[in-house]
C-alpha cells in the first residue's frame, strides 16, 4: 500500500490537535440503547481489495476527513452513543503513527478509522419509537459496513461528507452540531435537542423528492434534492390526545378529485348524531351526507332514518356517514393518500379561515392544506382537475412520494434554532421518564 507516503502533514498535524478533544465530555448523557453489530475484519479488507489498496482517510484528496472523523466519535454522547465504543483514543494514536509516513502503521490506522466509521454509521441509523411505519422500507435501517464505506469513497468530497454527516438527514445533522457544540441558551433547549434529534433519525437522506408535515409548526415542506422548494400552512390535529397527528412514515400513491368525506365514527357519535336528532331528515339533504350500510368497500346507501339515533350519539351503535362532494365537503376538492390503519391523509378544505390562524392545530388528525392545487402540481408537474362531478376521481401517481409526519419542536433556521411549542406534550413527557 505504497500510496500512503503521500501523506499530507496539515493531515497529520490536525489528528495530533485532535487528541486534545478525546477526552471532551458529551453533552448528553452516556445512555445504552440497541446499536449495530460491528463490522467484521472481512468486510473491511474486502472494501480496501475492491480500491486497490487505495486509502480512503489519508490520501491524497481526504482533507481533514479523519480529524473530523474522531471528533465526531468522541462526541457520540450527543448522539446518544457511547464513545467508549469507538475507541476513539486508539483511533487518534493511530492516525498519528500514520502521520510517519510508515506504510504498516497507515494501513493499521486505515482499517481502524474504516471500521470505526462503518460501525458509528450502522448505530446512527436505527429508528425512534412512536413512529407508525405505513410502508417498513421506510424504516431506517443499518446499511452493511460495505454500503457505508462506498458512499463515503464516492462522496466529492469526504471532507464535506463527514463533516456534513451526509448519511443523515440534513435536520439530524444541524441539531447534533448544535448539541454537540453547546449551542444552547440553557438545560432545558439541551434537553429540547436531544429530544428532536432522537426524532429525526426517522428523516429520510438522499436526493429524492418527499414530502414533510411539522404538526409543531403548522407547516408542510417539499422536499428536492435535499432541499426545500417550496412550503404551506397546515391545519394539524388537536392537542386532545384523541385528535393529535401521529408521527408517521408512508408512501403517498394517488389522489382522489372529488373525495367523499367519511366520517369516523367517534365524530359522527360526538357532533354528528346530536345535530341529526334535532333536524332530522332534512340534516342529510340540506348537509350531503348519506348514511351507508356498513363500512365495507361495498356499502350501500341506506335510509338515514332507519337506525336509532340516540343509540349512536350514546356510542352503543355505530353509523358510517359519508358527505357528498361539494363546496361544504371537509376534504374539498382533492384528498392526498398514503392508505393507513390511523386514517390519516393530507386534503384541501373549504374552512380558509382556519388556516389564516395563529393556532392551526384544530383538525380530527389529518391535515388540512393551505393550497392543495399546488401540492397537486409538483406532486404531478401539471395542474389536476376533476372530469365531470364523478366522485372519488382516482388519479395515481406515476411513481409513489414518501410523507413523513414528524414531531419537531426545534428546527434548523440559518445559523440557529427555532424552538416551538411542545403541543402534543411528547417533549414534557420524554423529559419527565428520564
Amino acid at each position: 500500500m505504497n500510496r500512503f507516503k503521500d501523506f499530507r502533514a496539515a493531515t497529520a498535524l490536525s489528528v495530533v490537535v485532535s487528541l486534545g478533544l478525546v477526552g471532551a465530555t458529551p453533552v448528553a448523557a452516556r445512555s445504552s440503547r440497541a446499536v449495530a453489530a460491528v463490522p467484521d475484519t472481512a468486510s473491511i479488507d474486502q472494501f480496501y481489495r475492491a480500491r486497490g489498496g487505495a486509502p480512503l482517510w489519508f490520501g491524497p484528496s481526504s482533507g481533514n476527513a479523519a480529524p473530523q472523523l474522531l471528533q465526531q466519535l468522541a462526541s457520540a454522547g450527543a448522539d446518544n452513543l457511547n464513545p467508549n465504543r469507538y475507541h476513539v483514543r486508539a483511533l487518534a494514536k493511530a492516525a498519528q503513527a500514520a502521520s510517519s509516513g510508515d506504510p504498516v502503521a497507515a494501513q493499521r490506522a486505515e482499517a481502524m478509522l474504516s471500521k470505526g466509521f462503518a460501525t458509528y454509521v450502522r448505530d446512527l441509523r436505527h429508528d425512534p419509537h412512536g413512529i407508525i411505519y405505513v410502508d417498513p422500507e421506510l424504516k431506517p435501517t443499518p446499511p452493511s459496513a460495505l454500503t457505508v464505506l462506498n458512499q463515503a469513497a464516492a462522496a466529492p468530497s469526504l471532507a464535506d461528507y463527514v463533516g456534513k454527516m451526509s448519511w443523515m438527514n440534513p435536520i439530524y445533522a444541524r441539531l447534533r452540531q448544535a448539541l454537540a457544540s453547546r449551542m444552547y441558551a440553557n438545560d432545558r433547549q439541551r434537553q429540547l435537542l436531544a429530544a428532536n434529534l432522537e426524532r429525526a433519525r426517522a428523516l429520510p437522506i438522499g436526493r429524492q423528492r418527499y414530502i414533510l408535515v411539522n404538526p409543531p409548526a403548522a407547516r408542510l415542506y417539499m422536499y428536492e434534492n435535499g432541499e426545500v422548494v417550496d412550503s404551506m400552512r397546515v391545519v394539524a390535529g388537536r392537542p386532545d390526545a384523541i385528535a393529535q397527528t401521529p408521527m408517521m412514515s408512508a408512501y403517498m400513491r394517488y389522489i382522489a378529485l372529488n373525495p367523499y368525506w367519511n366520517s369516523p365514527a367517534d365524530i359522527t357519535a360526538r357532533k354528528l348524531a346530536p345535530t341529526i336528532l334535532k333536524e332530522g331528515r332534512a340534516y342529510f339533504k340540506n348537509r350531503g351526507y348519506e348514511l351507508l350500510s356498513d363500512w365495507s368497500d361495498h356499502a350501500r346507501v341506506i335510509d338515514p332514518m332507519s337506525i336509532d339515533w340516540h343509540a349512536v350519539a350514546a356510542g352503543r351503535v355505530q353509523a358510517r356517514l359519508r358527505q357528498k362532494p361539494g363546496p361544504a365537503n371537509s376534504m374539498g376538492k382533492m384528498k392526498f393518500m398514503f392508505p393507513n390503519a390511523q386514517g390519516i391523509w393530507l386534503h384541501d378544505t373549504p374552512e380558509r379561515e382556519k388556516l389564516e390562524e395563529a393556532a392551526r392545530l384544530q383538525s380530527n388528525g389529518c391535515v388540512r392544506l393551505e393550497d392543495a392545487p399546488r401540492l397537486a402540481r409538483w406532486l404531478f408537474g401539471r395542474p389536476l382537475k376533476a372530469l365531470g362531478a364523478r366522485p372519488e376521481q382516482k388519479v395515481p401517481l406515476p411513481s409513489p412520494v414518501a410523507v413523513y409526519i414528524t414531531y419537531l419542536t426545534a428546527v434548523p433556521s440559518g445559523s440557529s434554532i427555532v424552538y416551538f411549542d411542545d403541543v402534543y406534550g411528547l417533549d414534557g413527557r420524554r423529559l419527565a421518564s428520564r
